[in-house]
């Protein structure tokens, strides 16, 4: 595996210093690294959050946004006049005061028992921000964070497969699915390929441009 990027390695387009030791910290809560295998912080899910900040998704590019805006329900997908740039930005800051007032620390720089305690507050709706709604922003935060964990590498995120690697997800098919049809409930064990992988060339494919996957020669243990 690759060394993983401290902040000031890696580049960003939206998120500032302060936001990105922020993502950081929160995500490796909420996948946190253990004896199973790396978490959401090495697998750079920040860096992922950080480039659909500056798409078209994080700008509402092509959303309706003249309201009229009331709640809406679980069914009814994501309902704000923020967008979701504006949404982490605001949520952040305010946290982030919030620790400095109760902690003495902004949210980076506190215990990872009083992370999850702030990271729980805001799931239960419990802490109070005032541009945003606490639930709102961790529903985000928790969404963006397990796309960033198990997206293709071409996204920014799953850094060296990681989120891959933990399932046991092959990545792109190879031309031998065909052959493996009828061979019920026996796992396939594979390195898996992205399609950065083959477009860098770091993955031989055929004649047809299939990738050739390497069976894992040793099952890893279940996680």
């Amino acid at each position: 595996m690759s060394e993983h990027h401290t902040p000031d390695q890696r580049a960003f387009g939206y998120l500032t210093l302060p936001e990105i030791r922020f993502l950081d910290a929160a995500v490796a809560r909420l996948i946190p690294a253990d004896e199973r295998g790396p978490g959401a912080r090495e697998a750079d899910v920040t860096c992922f959050i950080d480039r659909q900040l500056v798409s078209t998704w994080g700008t509402h590019g092509r959303n309706y946004r003249m309201g009229p805006w009331q709640e809406g329900t679980a069914q009814q997908g994501f309902q704000s006049r923020l967008t979701p740039q504006e949404i982490y930005r605001a949520a952040i800051r305010e946290i982030d005061r919030h620790c400095t007032l109760h902690y003495d620390r902004v949210f980076a720089f506190i215990t990872v028992t009083q992370q999850d305690e702030v990271l729980r507050s805001l799931d239960e709706g419990v802490m109070q921000l005032e541009c945003v709604s606490s639930r709102l922003f961790f529903d985000l935060l928790w969404r963006n964070t397990l796309e960033g964990f198990f997206s293709g590498p071409l996204y920014g995120g799953n850094r060296d497969k990681i989120g891959w690697k933990l399932i046991g997800f092959p990545g792109v098919a190879s031309a031998d699915y065909v052959d493996l049809l009828q061979k019920h409930n026996e796992p396939y064990r594979a390195e898996p390929i992205s399609i950065l992988d083959i477009v860098e060339q770091r993955a031989k494919v055929d004649g047809q441009g299939y990738p050739e996957h390497v069976i894992q020669k040793k099952n890893k243990p279940e996680r």
